[in-house]
Parts: C-alpha cells; structure tokens; sequence
C-alpha cells in the first residue's frame, strides 16, 4: 500500500489521521509541522501528504509551494477548518489535489486518499511507459502525401496549448492521432485520458466529465471525480464530440471558455488545466445548421481543426500498417511474425477499406490467427475483401488451430466461396466453422477468433432468433 505523509502541529489529529489510514493498509509518517515535513520528504519515498492548512510557522499553503518546487506531480490533500474554504480554494489553485473540511468523516478521508493516489499511479505508468520506450503512441505512418501533410501539422500543433478539433471517417485513426499530439506536448508528464461522448447518455456523460457530489442523484453513493480533473495537467479526448446534447454543450462550452466546472450536485467551482482535443466524424457545420451543435462551441473547439484521411486516400501506407499488425498478433502469441505474399499485398492495396484502418487491424489479426504458416496468401484474405481481386472464383483454406480442436477429431478444413457475400454471412460462416472444428467448445473457438465468449454466445443467440442456425448451436 502506499506510504502517506501527515502533517498537523496537534497530535491528536496526526494520530486520528494515521490510525484511519492504517486501517486501509496505508504507511503512515507523521510531521508536526511544515519543516519536518519537508525534511521527509528528502530522505523517504512518499505517495501522497495529507496537510492541515492552518499551522504556526510554515503553514499548509507555504508548505504546497515546497512541495511543487520538489515534485510538481506529488498529490497534495488540504485539512480545513469550514471558515478556511476560500484559501482551501486558493490553494487546489496553486495544485493541491483536494480538501477536507474539518470535521470530516473516515470514510471521505479515505476516499479522497484513493482518488489522489490513483490519479498519482496513473503518473507514474505513463512515466513508465514512455522510460521503457512501451507507450502505446508509435510514430504514425505516413508514406502517402495526404498522412505526410497531416504530420506536419500535428507536429505544429503539439507544440502549442490550444484545443484541437480532429475530424475525419470512422477508423482513421483520431485517437491514435490525439495520443501522438499529446506525447509530443509540453503536457506529456500528465495522464491522456479519452470519453466516447456517444457510449453513455446525456446524466452519465455529465457525471463522467465532471464527476459528483455523493447523495447528488440515486445510485450516488460516494463522490466521483471526473475526466475534467482526473486529467488535470494534461490532455483529455472527447471522442464522437457531435453526440453530446445540447444542454452538455452549454456546459462544456462554459469549461473551454473558463477553465472552470462544478462537480454534479456540488456549487463549488473547480478549476482545471486540461487540453481537450474533441474528435468527430461529423460534419459539425451540417449539424449547426440543422440546431444540433451549437456554433459557439463549434468556433471554439475549431481553433486547431486537422482532418485526417481515409484509408483509400493512403494506399501507400497500407502494406506498412499491416505488416505493424501482423506483428503484433505474433508476438501477443509468441509465435513467428509472418509475412504477406505478392498477391496478399496487391488485394489489400486495391481494396476500399469503408472501415479504414481499424478494418485493416481486424482483417490482419484474423489473418495472423486463422492461417498459421509463415506466409498470408491473397487467398485467405479475398473473401474477408468481398472478393476484391477482380473476380475469379476464389476457394479459401482456412486453418484452424490443432491445438483447439478435440483430440478425438480430426480437424476439418472449412472451403467458402467468397463471391457475392456479405461481410455478415462471411462473419457467420466463419465463426460457425471455427465453432465445428473446435468441436462445439465456444472458449477455445472465441480464443481463435480474438472475440469474446459473451460476444460469441450473443452472436450466436441472434442468429438462432433469426432462424439462421440450428437452436442445438
């Protein structure tokens, strides 16, 4: 657990605190005042300091400025008298992470203590990440003219502070576009973090961006922080910006513009520094003019706008990126990375791609745990392309992994015909012959196909309630 840093010139609240944490598991190093606390701090590894606000001497804010001089990213949580809130303010101002009022209960002490040292493992990962040289952002591909114009201007834009709109298809890649902005930011000590604004409705949305007040709705238990403040000091990603309704709008549009928002059932302004980059595969000017977005918002979160390019607009970058899949379905695996041959290369490059680059990863890694040799042939990816090669009869061998089928059986070969049919029957068929050749077994089959037993048995229930497959499936 972690080791927490206490700090009051009165021993029975140092003792009160400690004996709180403790119970949680927690280390607790106590300090009378200010310079002691300090003195700690130099010589021990600490998580958190947890700090009365009003002590003689060095008091709670003097001692935040020390400790932001130390380690800027050490979490800070303030003890306060009620008559002390304005300060409390001034000081989550000046980056303490947040404040108690005395009298406070053990349980929001505790929850506090929580929130803060997540926030501060968070940190940390990110640190890791980026010190191991693992952090999920690699450099972009950009072979095609259209990819190398928007790199030069993610380049420019990674340097400036301002918020940032990214539009373009589904699939393209605005995350992964938002990732590399902000690993190249002055902001990337602090944590990404991305919302889909369509995944949730409109009072959970509001409770995920701003957080809560416990008792603030039924359900409240405890309070939450939200994505505004979790990500405070570095990047927040609202991903499908043109779902948000728009009363989440006005709100949003008040936190772009100030910098500050209030907690749901809370009258306590917070402030935040975050740089949002609000991503969309609208055309939000259409949505404008139908009174669907508001313009204000749009004028605002349109200060940095980049488009990013479908997937048939980079032809020159597919066999990269799907050489880059490939491998990394090998190696999470263990197994050697195969290649693609001549013909494999040519039916990806001619294909479409309606679904862009997120198509292209699903087509890879199928590829890389279907067909176990050390080449993709064209044949095995074909019929996943809507028999994109010209037209030839096509019959396609898929291999199933011995491994996963009944020892008592032999492994069947399942032979399709990819002409004429929809990704959904090809889906079907595909999913029902992996299902035979592991004999019924739905974990191993959900195994090999890289999708989950409960994405699996629903799949499965559906198309028996639509007649398509036997009800013994």
């Amino acid at each position: 657990m972690a080791r927490i840093l206490v700090v009051d010139d009165k021993e029975v609240v140092r003792d009160g605190v400690g004996l709180t944490l403790a119970r949680s598991g927690h280390g607790v190093c106590p300090a009378s005042d200010g310079a002691s606390a300090l003195e700690q701090l130099d010589k021990r590894k600490i998580d958190l300091v947890i700090t009365d606000l009003s002590m003689p001497g060095m008091d709670g804010l003097e001692l935040l400025h020390a400790i932001r001089e130390r380690d800027e990213h050490m979490p800070v949580i303030l003890m306060t008298a009620y008559g002390s809130i304005e300060k409390a303010v001034e000081a989550m101002r000046a980056g303490a992470w947040d404040f108690v009022t005395k009298p406070f209960h053990g349980d929001e002490l505790q929850l506090a203590v929580s929130r803060a040292l997540e926030h501060g493992a968070m940190r940390r990962e990110n640190q890791t990440l980026r010190a191991a040289g693992q952090s999920e952002v690699v450099d972009m591909v950009a072979n095609a003219p259209a990819m190398q114009n928007v790199v030069a201007q993610l380049e420019v834009i990674a340097e400036a502070n301002a918020d940032v709109l990214l539009t373009g298809e589904s699939g393209v890649g605005k995350e992964v576009a938002a990732k590399w902005i902000h690993e190249r930011s002055p902001r990337k000590d602090g944590g990404f973090l991305a919302v889909n604004c369509a995944a949730l409705p409109g009072p959970l949305l509001e409770s995920e961006l701003f957080g809560h007040e416990k008792g603030a709705f039924t359900g409240a238990a405890e309070r939450r922080l939200g994505r505004f403040e979790l990500a405070d000091g570095g990047t927040l990603l609202l991903d499908e910006i043109g779902e948000l309704d728009l009363a989440l709008q006005s709100k949003l549009l008040r936190v772009l513009q100030e910098r500050t928002f209030e907690r749901v059932g809370a009258s306590r302004s917070i402030r935040t520094d975050v740089r949002v980059i609000a991503a969309t595969n609208r055309d939000l000017a259409a949505e404008v003019r139908a009174g669907r977005f508001r313009e204000d918002l749009l004028y605002r979160l349109n200060v940095l706008p980049v488009h990013l390019p479908p997937l048939r607009d980079r032809r020159e970058d597919i066999i990269v990126l799907a050489d880059r899949f490939l491998a990394a379905a090998a190696r999470r695996d263990g197994r050697a990375v195969p290649s693609l041959t001549a013909d494999a290369q040519q039916a990806l490059v001619a294909y479409g791609w309606p679904g862009n680059v997120r198509e292209l990863r699903n087509i890879c890694e199928r590829a890389a745990v279907l067909c176990r040799s050390t080449e993709v042939p064209g044949r095995i990816l074909t019929p996943w392309l809507g028999g994109s090669d010209g037209g030839s009869d096509v019959a396609v061998e898929i291999e199933v992994p011995a491994a996963l089928a009944p020892e008592s059986t032999a492994l069947p070969t399942w032979v399709c015909d990819g002409q004429g049919k929809t990704l959904e029957v090809l889906e079907r068929e595909t999913i029902l012959a992996t299902l035979e050749a592991c004999g019924g077994h739905r974990q191993n089959t959900a195994r090999a196909l890289r999708i989950g037993v409960r994405t699996l048995g629903l799949k499965l229930r559906k198309w028996k309630d639509e007649g398509l497959i036997a009800q013994d499936r």
